[in-house]
């Protein structure tokens, strides 16, 4: 699986739009410049993200966009799904070898892995809520199970840069 840009600022927005939940809807454009982000993207993520139901927006001069359901109804899935369309490009499928050797009529033992893969991200991405992502990075890494991220010390380094 390759993390596109498409997923990655979908996920951004996405996480501006939980932060700021409570404070009403906010412009695309806001988001972009706050986030540092490229305005065409950010439109047509929020776009996309409206369509999937993530986003609601609202027009007029108080309008913008706002998350439809609350940070802990909303998966990294449904996010990156929205944003990307697809969590995981089956390549057999999207970009096959040889249209007759990677049918689904034909027998291929790679085939199965491949899905399995798709089937596990799938499964990882939908246990991680927006809720989830709110907190710190070391709150993170707990709720995922990851080891706590320690800063090499630097042999012969300056104190100064010393963790």
């Amino acid at each position: 699986m390759r993390i596109t840009t498409w997923a990655e600022y979908g996920l951004i927005c996405a996480l501006h739009l939980a932060r700021r939940n409570e404070a009403g809807p906010v412009t695309g454009r806001d988001v972009a410049a706050r986030e540092r982000l490229p305005g065409d993207y950010v439109e047509q993520i929020l776009l996309r993200m409206r369509r999937a139901g993530i986003v609601n927006s609202t027009r007029g001069a108080r309008g913008g966009y706002s998350l439809a359901r609350t940070p802990d109804q909303i998966s990294v899935r449904d996010v990156i799904q929205a944003s990307e369309l697809t969590t995981f490009d089956l390549h057999c499928v999207s970009h096959p070898v040889d249209a007759g050797r990677c049918s689904a009529s034909e027998d291929c033992s790679i085939r199965p892995v491949w899905m399995l893969l798709q089937s596990r991200i799938d499964e990882v991405l939908e246990g991680v809520k927006l809720s989830d992502l709110l907190a710190d990075e070391s709150v993170v890494r707990d709720r995922v199970g990851l080891p706590h991220f320690e800063r090499p010390s630097i042999p012969g380094g300056l104190p100064i840069l010393q963790p």
